[in-house]
């Protein structure tokens, strides 16, 4: 039975707040060390004193998750907002300054010509593989995406009434750019940007998996489902656990981008 929009909308919120929650509080929800080898317990199935198994090292697989969840959830975030912020100022600028358009939408184009896996090989190779070689990769490829998505909003915006009002009255440009072109262009930002998580996350995980990310044995998903296919066969818990918490976070962050398009959209609305 399919579950109707709004329903659908909640669960997912209420699955993002707890996973958000976990993960950032799981130092005080975790019963045992994420690094702590144990191979007395190494590939244990799913049970009472492991919910979800332990991995080749005996390390409890649920640990790992919170843990893991977390970086992976960080990684996304900050890339976001790494690349969030200053392409959200290159679409203000290119949409208000026009003689600025052209330059600032090419070299936005540049960007966008070179995909996040080859920035974070690129990165890999100079500064040797990690965390932040992949956020600094997918900050750079938010960027002109999201310069795009404020280009385009904010052309919207120039064409209002309330532009030329405030012209009229010598508004100063700084004041109108900041104080009301920004905040009428916020919620175009603010869906792309929850679309944007998702697919960041998945990125991060990718660029994990091919060994561009974090190194073992930290835990972060991309790496746990990498380090989890040498098991696949006699202990596939150890792979399934890190993909379907990736799956279900992405999902999680496209259903709630769906949804605040919708409600921030007139045109979406019946």
């Amino acid at each position: 039975m399919k579950l109707p929009r709004e329903k659908l909308t909640t669960v997912a919120l209420i699955f993002l707040a707890a996973i958000l929650l976990a993960a950032f509080l799981a130092p005080l929800l975790s019963h045992t060390d994420p690094y702590d080898n144990n191979l007395g317990e190494a590939l244990q199935p799913p049970g009472a004193q492991h919910w979800l198994g332990t991995d080749g090292q005996g390390r409890d697989m649920v640990t790992r998750l919170l843990y893991g969840t977390r970086l992976t959830l960080l990684m996304g975030i900050a890339s976001v907002l790494l690349g969030g912020v200053p392409g959200a100022a290159i679409g203000l600028f290119a949409a208000y300054y026009r003689r600025l358009d052209g330059l600032l939408m090419r070299a936005m184009d540049v960007l966008l010509s070179f995909p996040a896996i080859l920035f974070g090989l690129s990165l890999a190779a100079i500064l040797s593989p990690g965390v932040w070689p992949v956020i600094a990769a997918l900050s750079v490829a938010t960027i002109p995406l999201t310069a795009r998505i404020m280009r385009g909003a904010a052309a919207v915006e120039m064409g209002r009434d309330y532009i030329e009002a405030a012209r009229a009255v010598g508004m100063s440009e700084a004041r109108l750019i900041w104080r009301h072109l920004a905040p009428n262009c916020a919620p175009s930002l603010l869906v792309f940007a929850t679309l944007r998580l998702g697919q960041v996350i998945l990125l991060s995980s990718v660029l994990s998996f091919i060994g561009l990310g974090p190194q073992p044995p930290t835990a972060e998903l991309g790496a746990m489902a990498a380090q989890g296919g040498t098991f696949l066969l006699f202990a596939p818990h150890i792979e399934i656990a890190p993909c379907a918490t990736i799956f279900a976070i992405v999902l999680a962050f496209n259903v709630l981008g769906d949804a605040l398009r919708d409600a921030l959209d007139p045109r979406m609305r019946v």
